[in-house]
């Protein structure tokens, strides 16, 4: 039997990264939902759920009361599930780890051993899942914070069914092209929900999953349909527990109560320089339960089936708060002579070893195989999983059927579909429209954008009255009013970043921005290039851009970042000139789901210019000015930001003195490079070697831009305290600077 057509499709819709955008018109505060034209699920393939759906309805709940019974039934065999069985299913895991690791010759073998006992029990007991649709909406999610060990997560997922790992995909562990990469990641594995590897980034991420889904299920379920219903289960280790982002998102997690999520500690005492007395000797347990965490002990992670059960079940017992289960495993558990060392850590065990491995663990079997019993044993997810997805599908026909405009707007963020002729509510500018900061141009594009996108929501690293991020329409997400779209993450700007890299990759059509000083991305740069990695579209909101912030001097003054995330693959570094290109800046980074945008922003006010175009910044770099003919100016001056203004300043001058000049806006360098060679040559002909750009800060990169025989202004060194003005003269920032470029080179 086949899953559902619906959910199917929304899945296909996904994966393919379908996004149709339409119209929608101008909408006041706290608009009720029939204002808005959202998109249908028409074009998909498959049955659409807006369709008659009686006889569906009627046939689905035949077949779901047929899977209750089966279903109860399944329970009562697990308990019942012959210990041997357990334990065989168990080294299953075990083994299938160990070979992979030992074909490939690297990998780390020692967690799946370590943690198979509480992945058996979790995946085959407990997670929600649909094995042939990895991508349906109800589904519990699984993240392995601990990344390393991702052999544990891919025997987990061979063994329940998902096609992304065959037998040959094991046998092609961390090989060139191959579905299981050497950490888990969600663009290259079908039921892997994030990319982890950087230790802690992943229990960051799980926040992100279990804030979304208590965020969807406030602002959707009703008293009758709980139709937003699922955990965020995460298995991490001491070296997650040892970085500081954990400690931030859990942090956050606690004052949430984000009562879904629960977390495994693998509680082995290894890490790779050796047992962690050597550095981590802190009480975990006391820890979280003052971070706000249900914290629970298994003594016996090795083989204690039934306390790992009781765990999970007194967790999803607990609503009110996030569960850490710490369960004390053996790391490398089986293997008699490398088990309890940091030498199981990271490599792979060596024949003699495996071979002693089998030998004590009874384990007679050849390389990769599945015992006939074991298989069996996990044949039924797939029917379950199908059932369940079914279940699902008749439980949202109901709820469409009686909640019309809640559930097209669910829809449209399952699929990602944005309302019809969003981009229209963008404010507009004109020359004479007064000067302002581009973070003030900013705070107008959220508020018009969070009127007519279900989806948007974000906050600010403590900085929302600096940042100027607040939705004035909403209130904050907390634990008592979770529906709320203003999140506050204090002063936390790592676990925010990697805590938005779950919202995002919770659902498509959920759109999370965060925001803090440009300088402070230092702090959140790991989570920044893992949107970048794994396809997680965040709005990055940064202002304070650059030397204008002023007195607050070279701590608080960005230079080299802005050339570093240039530098980034898979980002969007945009650095608006005035509103109008901070407009195309978030239609830009709203319709580029699975790609991070950087917004640099700033503190001074900036004039409305002549010539700045939203169209302009969608190619990354256009003509905003130019006084020439035949596509051959005397030169061609460029800028970004606050300095395109200067540019044009400059640009009056010149052509005072009779030059024909160009002023080009490079707002977004990844997207002008996307552009064909005509576009290219039309905007920066080749033939014209006179170029001078200038930008408020390093001017590494800008000589792609202006050759060999250009000049770029810039900054090359830190900045300093002191009023803004005086910073820009002293620092050669200037129009009067940019004039004398030109004239030296044209």
């Amino acid at each position: 039997m086949m899953a559902s057509a619906s959910s199917v499709s929304i899945s296909q819709a996904i994966v393919a990264g379908a996004v149709n955008h339409g119209a929608s018109s101008n909408l006041s505060d706290r608009l009720p939902l029939r204002s808005i034209t959202f998109p249908t699920f028409s074009g998909l393939k498959s049955t659409n759920l807006n369709a008659s759906c009686s006889s569906r309805l009627g046939s689905a709940r035949r077949r779901l009361s047929r899977r209750l019974v089966v279903k109860a039934t399944a329970v009562e065999t697990l308990e019942k599930t012959d210990t041997s069985l357990i334990e065989k299913s168990v080294n299953t895991i075990r083994f299938l780890a160990v070979d992979s690791v030992e074909k490939a010759n690297t990998g780390h073998p020692g967690l799946p051993m370590g943690c198979a006992p509480m992945g058996h029990i979790l995946y085959d007991e407990f997670l929600k899942y649909n094995p042939k649709n990895p991508y349906w909406f109800n589904r519990d999610r699984f993240v392995l914070s601990a990344g390393h060990g991702c052999m544990l997560q891919y025997a987990l997922l061979h063994l329940a069914g998902y096609d992304s790992v065959k037998e040959e995909d094991l046998k092609s562990f961390r090989q060139w092209g191959s579905k299981t990469p050497g950490h888990p990641e969600n663009f290259e594995t079908p039921g892997v929900e994030v990319t982890t590897g950087p230790l802690g980034q992943g229990i960051a991420n799980a926040v992100g999953l279990a804030l979304a889904e208590k965020h969807l299920a406030a602002r959707f379920n009703k008293p009758d349909n709980e139709i937003v219903d699922h955990y965020t289960y995460v298995i991490l280790g001491d070296g997650c527990q040892m970085e500081g982002v954990s400690q931030e998102a859990c942090s956050l997690a606690g004052h949430w109560g984000l009562g879904k999520l629960i977390a495994f500690y693998d509680d082995n005492h290894i890490s790779i320089d050796g047992d962690t007395e050597i550095a981590f000797t802190e009480n975990v347990d006391l820890r979280f339960e003052a971070l706000g965490w249900h914290v629970i002990w298994v003594k016996n992670g090795n083989n204690g089936y039934n306390e790992i059960r009781a765990a999970i079940k007194e967790a999803k017992a607990v609503k009110d708060k996030p569960t850490l289960i710490k369960v004390t495993t053996t790391i490398g558990y089986g293997s008699p002579n490398k088990s309890n060392s940091y030498s199981v850590h990271g490599s792979a065990l060596g024949p003699k070893e495996v071979d002693a491995t089998r030998k004590n663990l009874g384990w007679p079997h050849e390389p990769f195989h599945v015992p006939e019993d074991v298989k069996k044993h996990w044949s039924r997810h797939t029917p379950e999983g199908v059932a369940l997805e079914a279940e699902w599908n008749a439980q949202f026909a109901e709820y469409e059927r009686k909640y019309k405009e809640e559930a097209a707007v669910l829809k449209s963020l399952i699929t990602g579909e944005l309302p019809a002729g969003w981009e229209k509510a963008l404010p507009t500018y004109t020359p004479e429209s007064p000067a302002e900061a581009t973070r003030v141009s900013s705070q107008q594009c959220i508020n018009a954008l969070a009127k007519v996108v279900p989806g948007l929501l974000g906050g600010s690293a403590d900085l929302a009255s600096s940042n100027l991020t607040l939705m004035k329409m909403f209130g904050n997400f907390q634990k008592g009013t979770p529906e709320e779209r203003n999140v506050r993450f204090g002063v936390r700007e790592h676990g925010m970043g990697a805590i938005c890299n779950g919202i995002a990759l919770h659902v498509p059509g959920l759109i999370p921005y965060c925001a803090t000083f440009f300088v402070f991305t230092d702090y959140l740069r790991a989570a920044m290039r893992l949107s970048a990695l794994c396809e997680a579209g965040v709005i990055y909101v940064m202002t304070h851009d650059s030397i204008g912030l002023g007195e607050d001097g070279p701590t608080h003054q960005p230079i080299e970042h802005l050339a570093s995330f240039r530098a980034m693959p898979s980002i969007l570094m945009l650095r608006p000139a005035d509103g109008t290109e901070t407009a195309g800046a978030y239609k830009i980074a709203v319709l580029n789901r699975k790609r991070p945008s950087v917004l640099a922003l700033s503190r001074q006010n900036v004039p409305q210019l002549h010539g700045t175009s939203i169209e302009g910044v969608e190619k990354g770099g256009y003509i905003v000015t130019d006084n020439s003919s035949g596509n051959k100016p005397d030169v061609i001056l460029m800028g970004t930001g606050t300095e395109l203004a200067i540019a044009a300043q400059a640009a009056g001058e010149l052509r005072k003195e009779g030059k024909a000049v160009r002023v080009v806006s490079l707002v977004c360098w990844e997207l002008f490079d996307e552009q064909s060679d005509a576009y290219k040559e039309s905007v920066l002909p080749a033939a014209v070697s006179a170029r001078v750009s200038i930008e408020a800060g390093s001017t590494f990169g800008w000589h792609k831009f202006v050759g060999s025989k250009g000049k770029a202004i810039g900054i090359d060194r830190f900045g300093a305290s002191a009023p803004a003005v005086k910073l820009y003269k002293e620092l050669g920032v200037t129009a009067e600077a940019v004039i004398a470029a030109a004239k030296s080179i044209c």
